[in-house]
C-alpha cells in the first residue's frame, strides 16, 4: 500500500486502486441495516427527550404536587439530561471495555426500565426515577451508536451513515409530537407517551442480539477471524485485504501501547488533546448556538405573528421537529460531498444570519410594543417567523449532525470510546446549562438582546470551526491519526515521536 498526500496537506494510507467499485450510501444492504439497527438508539434519544413537553401537561393534572410545584417540574424535565450526562460518561468505559455492542444493548435495558417505571409511577418522585433511568439509556446511546455505525462503514460514506443517526434523533423528536397528539384523548395519556418507547428499545435488543460486534473493536480487541468475517460482509475482496491491512497496523500500535487508554492520558497526548478540542468543542458550539432554545421559544414565535392558539403553537412544533429531520437529510446528502467542516461553516454562516433576524425582530417588537398597531405586530412577527425557519433550515443540515460525525472518526481506536464519551458530555452539560439559564438571561437583558447573544457565540463557533476542525472527509481512521499526529508535532516530526514512543498514541 502506497504513501501519498491527502486533502489538507497530510499524508496518509489511501486506496491505490484505480477500478474500484465507487461506494454510495444505498450501495451495500447489509452496512445500511447495521446503520439503522444501531440508530434505533438515536429514535429513542429524540423520543425520550422529546415527549416530556405533551406529557407534562397531564402530568401536572393527576399529581397535585407538580402542578403546584414548578421545581419539581422543572426536575421531572432535566432528570433525564442529568441522566444522559451520567450514560454519557460511563457508557466511553463501557464501549472500550465491553464493546458497542453489549453498551446498545446495556442502554435498551435503560430505556425499557425507565419506561416501564414512568408508565406506572405512583407519583412524582418514581416518575423522577424513571426519568433518570431513560436518561442513562440516551446517555450510553448518544456515545454508542455514532461509533458502532462510524466503525462498520467505508469511509467514503461514513459521514452520511452517522449522520442517519441525528435523522434518528429529529425523526423520533418527530414522533414524539405525533404521540403525545394520538394519546391526548386516551385513558391514561401521559403513561402511554411515557410508556410506548419500551417497544422500540425491545425491538432494537432482539434485533442486535443477532447483529455482530463493531467489526474494529473484535479485531483489535476480542476475534481477528470474527472479525474478518464482518468486514467480508461489507467490502469486497479488493478493498477488504486493504482495510485488514490498516487494522493490522493499528492492531501493532495498540500492543506497543504500554497501557490502556486512560481518561488522564487524553490530557497528556498532545494529539490527542487536539482531536478531543475539535470534539468536544463542537458538541458545545451545537448547543450554545442556540437550537434548543430556539425550538423551546417557537410557539413565543407563533404568538407575536399575532396568533395566540395552543393548537396552532402545537401544530408549528410539528412543523419545526419535520423540518429539522428534512434538513438532517440534506446533511446526510451533502456531508460526504462536501465534507464536514465547510458544512459546519455553513451551517453557521446561516444560523448568524437568522439569529441577527430574530434579535431585530423580538427589538422592532419591544420598542414600538406601546404602540404598536396589530398589523405592524403581524409584520413584525412574520419577520421572527422567517428567522426561526432560516435557523432550522441552516442548523439542521450542518451544526446538527457535524458534531457527532466528527466525533465518531476523529480520535483514535483506543480513545475512541473514552474520548466520545467525554465529548458526549460536554455536550449534555452544555445542553442543561442553556436549558437552566434562557429564561433567566431573557428576564434579564429581553429576548432580542438573548438572541444577539447566541449570534456572538455562533460567530466564535464560526472562527472555532477555522482554527481548530482540519478536513476528515473520506479517510481512514488510521489517515485522521496521521492527520492530528502532523498537527500536533509538524510532518517531518511526527513519523519520528510515533517510532521514539513505541507507536504509543
Amino acid at each position: 500500500m502506497t504513501i501519498v498526500s491527502f486533502p489538507g496537506g497530510s499524508s496518509g494510507l489511501l486506496d491505490p486502486s484505480p477500478g474500484r467499485r465507487p461506494v454510495t450510501y444505498f450501495s451495500n444492504a447489509y452496512v445500511l441495516g447495521l446503520t439503522v439497527t444501531a440508530g434505533i438508539g438515536g429514535l429513542l434519544f429524540g423520543y425520550d427527550t422529546g415527549v416530556i413537553s405533551g406529557a407534562l401537561l397531564y402530568i401536572r393534572d393527576e399529581f397535585k404536587e407538580v402542578g403546584e410545584n414548578a421545581f419539581l417540574q422543572e426536575t421531572i424535565v432535566s432528570m433525564a439530561l442529568v441522566g444522559a450526562m451520567i450514560g454519557a460518561a460511563g457508557g466511553g468505559w463501557i464501549n472500550d471495555r465491553f464493546g458497542r455492542k453489549k453498551a446498545t444493548l446495556s442502554a435498551d435495558v435503560a430505556f425499557v426500565v425507565g419506561s416501564v417505571v414512568m408508565a406506572t409511577a405512583p407519583g412524582a418522585y418514581v416518575l423522577i426515577l424513571g426519568r433518570l433511568f431513560v436518561g442513562l439509556g440516551v446517555g450510553v446511546a448518544s456515545v454508542t451508536a455514532p461509533v458502532y455505525i462510524a466503525e462498520a462503514s467505508p469511509s467514503e460514506i461514513r459521514g452520511g451513515l452517522v449522520s442517519t443517526n441525528v435523522l434518528m434523533i429529529t425523526g423520533g423528536q418527530f414522533l414524539s409530537y405525533l404521540v403525545n397528539l394520538a394519546f391526548t384523548q386516551v385513558r391514561g395519556t401521559w403513561r402511554w407517551m411515557l410508556g410506548v418507547a419500551a417497544l422500540p428499545a425491545i425491538i432494537q435488543f432482539f434485533i442486535m442480539l443477532f447483529l455482530p460486534e463493531s467489526p474494529r473493536w473484535l479485531f483489535l480487541k476480542k476475534d481477528k477471524s470474527e472479525a474478518i468475517s464482518v468486514l467480508a460482509k461489507i467490502y469486497d475482496p479488493d478493498r477488504l485485504e486493504e482495510e485488514i491491512d490498516l487494522l493490522s497496523i493499528a492492531y501493532e500500535d495498540e500492543i506497543q501501547s504500554k497501557h490502556g487508554a486512560r481518561y488522564r492520558d487524553v490530557f497528556k497526548s498532545k494529539e490527542i488533546r487536539l482531536a478531543f478540542l475539535a470534539g468536544a468543542g463542537l458538541q458545545a458550539f451545537q448547543q450554545f448556538t442556540g437550537i434548543n432554545t430556539v425550538m423551546y421559544y417557537s410557539p413565543t414565535i407563533v404568538q407575536m405573528a399575532g396568533f395566540s392558539s395552543n393548537q396552532l403553537a402545537l401544530l408549528l412544533s410539528l412543523i419545526v421537529a419535520a423540518m429539522n429531520a428534512m434538513g438532517t437529510i440534506v446533511g446526510i446528502y451533502f456531508i460526504d460531498r462536501f465534507g464536514r467542516r465547510r458544512l459546519a461553516l455553513t451551517s453557521l454562516s446561516g444560523v448568524i444570519l437568522s439569529l441577527l433576524i430574530l434579535s431585530g425582530a423580538f427589538f422592532l417588537q419591544s420598542s414600538d410594543s406601546a404602540s404598536l398597531c396589530e398589523v405592524c405586530g403581524n409584520r413584525y412577527g412574520w419577520f421572527a417567523v422567517l428567522g426561526l425557519a432560516l435557523y432550522i433550515a441552516s442548523f439542521s443540515p450542518g451544526m446538527g449532525p457535524v458534531p457527532w460525525a466528527v466525533n465518531s472518526e476523529v480520535y483514535p481506536e483506543a480513545y475512541r470510546g473514552i474520548c466520545g464519551g467525554m465529548s458526549a458530555t460536554v455536550n449534555w452539560i452544555s445542553n442543561l446549562i442553556v436549558a437552566q439559564t434562557f429564561l433567566s438571561v431573557v428576564g434579564l437583558v429581553g429576548t432580542g438582546a438573548t438572541f444577539l447573544i447566541i449570534g456572538a457565540i455562533a460567530i466564535l463557533a464560526f472562527v472555532f470551526v477555522v482554527v481548530f476542525v482540519p478536513e476528515t472527509k473520506g479517510l481512514s481512521f488510521e489517515e485522521v491519526e496521521i492527520l492530528w499526529r502532523e498537527r500536533a508535532w509538524g510532518r517531518e516530526n511526527s513519523d519520528r515521536r510515533r517510532l521514539l514512543e513505541g507507536g504509543e498514541a
